[in-house]
């Protein structure tokens, strides 16, 4: 039986949960905002919650134990170079979920899950930076064809 188990299983296996979840902290503190289903942004705001306020704490432990929780290392030097500085003073209550409507395949309900003071620019960021960087180990008539519309 069930009793007292609390969090959601999302129809994985324990292994693939964990995963699954530290992925998408990774990819939140990276993006500061992803879209995503209700259920899961409902369980993955206090885990980067958490995540903050280690990252407020600043010591060498508190990297340790958020490497450990999320397994990428730049996500969790932004979070302590970047998003703790920038939440210092608050007491809790980093993020915000707003209700995206449905999604069209599975009527799924979706959801945007952010930083309350997100940078702006920082959502795909960092893919464009990959991108650029692709586009210049590549040869000139290869580039031209790779170009997005």
């Amino acid at each position: 039986m069930r009793h007292g188990k609390t969090n959601r299983r999302f129809n994985r296996r324990p292994e693939h949960r964990k995963a699954m979840l530290a992925n998408m902290a990774a990819s939140l503190i990276t993006h500061e905002q992803i879209v995503t289903t209700l259920p899961k942004a409902k369980d993955i705001r206090p885990i980067v919650e958490k995540l903050v306020t280690l990252g407020k704490k600043g010591s060498l432990h508190a990297r340790r134990q958020a490497v450990s929780e999320m397994r990428d290392r730049d996500a969790v030097k932004k979070l302590f170079d970047v998003l703790a500085p920038r939440y210092k003073e608050r007491a809790g209550g980093y993020l915000r979920i707003i209700k995206a409507g449905h999604r069209y395949g599975d009527m799924a309900p979706m959801a945007v899950i952010e930083f309350v003071d997100r940078d702006e620019s920082a959502k795909g960021k960092e893919d464009l930076t990959r991108h650029e960087a692709w586009l210049k180990t590549q040869p000139k008539d290869e580039q031209q064809q790779a170009v997005p519309a």
